[in-house]
């Protein structure tokens, strides 16, 4: 074995260590997320170096290798406009929805300066972009993985007291995606001998005829939740404000607190709480399949701009690498 052959796998072994010493510590770190992508990727190139050496697997490999490049260039950039459209006749035009639409279009057209003479500075630009787009592609790919083992961890029961997100109304009636979370708050508490604390969170926005812990409180009422184990937050305006206004709510005694909001939401609730100095986790309710790209690349946005520094450093060193070989090749 030569010496790339050999430091691939003790890389992607560091890199796996790293982060599950990270993960032990705390799994509520976006960084642990990075640590999985490295560890991933430095895994996948060895066990594709390795494949590579066996002569009558390769055709075979390089097939997929060739499907899989056609489905990403191709398939994702439709899928997401394609998703994009969808989202804006079923939930409306605000930006969020229609993030999905403007990153398709986008990658779309991307992929098509790669086919049109741009000259040396012009095929220098598209190329950089790739590179940009290929590292985000990155990030976003390890949040997703990441979120999901962080919905596997933590504990199932043993709460003493349950945060219920709010996420907007339909004039005063409770939504499915928010009628989710209540309805997983609801589980959670029925597994405990001793009911916990439900704290509703949500005021009232543009729309609503009623805060949305009123709404939410009504909800819990209507099945059967005993009114003197709920309590309302009915100021918040947005997932800092739902945690940190509901921790105030709680009695001193409740160290065991879980915040139920939707899967696609939970790992930046956990960062959240995390970034307040609140021992709270998360945990999270189904979402409906259109709706998650949308709301996947609305979390990605938002977890990035809590890193925004970091961020702008990598793009800076991406930027000036490629025009620094620009300038001197």
């Amino acid at each position: 074995m030569n010496v790339a052959g050999g430091v691939l796998p003790v890389a992607a072994g560091i890199a796996l260590v790293v982060f599950a010493v990270r993960l032990a510590r705390e799994p509520r770190r976006l960084g642990n997320a990075v640590w999985l992508g490295v560890a991933l990727l430095l895994t996948a190139l060895w066990l594709l170096r390795a494949a590579l050496h066996l002569e009558w697997l390769t055709p075979l490999l390089l097939g997929v290798l060739a499907v899989l490049a056609v489905l990403v260039a191709l398939g994702l950039p439709v899928a997401l406009v394609v998703n994009g459209v969808r989202m804006w006749r079923r939930e409306g035009r605000s930006a969020g929805n229609l993030l999905s639409l403007g990153l398709g279009a986008g990658l779309v057209g991307l992929e098509a300066l790669f086919f049109v003479p741009l000259g040396r500075w012009g095929s220098a630009l598209v190329a950089i972009a790739a590179v940009l787009a290929c590292y985000f592609g990155f990030l976003f790919l390890s949040l997703l993985i990441y979120s999901v083992v962080y919905g596997r961890l933590g504990r199932r029961s043993g709460f003493d007291a349950i945060i219920v997100l709010g996420c907007g109304l339909a004039g005063e009636r409770v939504p499915p995606l928010l009628a989710g979370r209540l309805d997983r708050a609801i589980r959670l508490a029925g597994r405990e001998a001793a009911p916990p604390l439900l704290v509703v969170s949500g005021g009232r926005g543009p729309g609503e005829t009623v805060s949305e812990a009123e709404a939410m409180d009504a909800y819990l009422r209507d099945r059967g939740v005993p009114p003197d184990r709920i309590r309302r937050e009915d100021q918040a305006a947005t997932t800092e404000e739902n945690l940190r206004f509901s921790a105030a709510l709680l009695p001193a005694d409740a160290r065991r607190v879980v915040a139920v909001t939707s899967n696609y939401h939970v790992f930046r609730t956990a960062v959240e709480c995390r970034r307040l100095g609140l021992p709270f986790h998360a945990t999270g309710s189904p979402t409906a399949r259109y709706f998650l790209p949308s709301a996947l690349l609305r979390e990605f946005a938002a977890l990035i701009l809590y890193y925004r520094r970091t961020t702008i450093a990598a793009c800076v060193v991406i930027i000036g690498t490629g025009l620094a070989l620009t300038i001197f090749a």
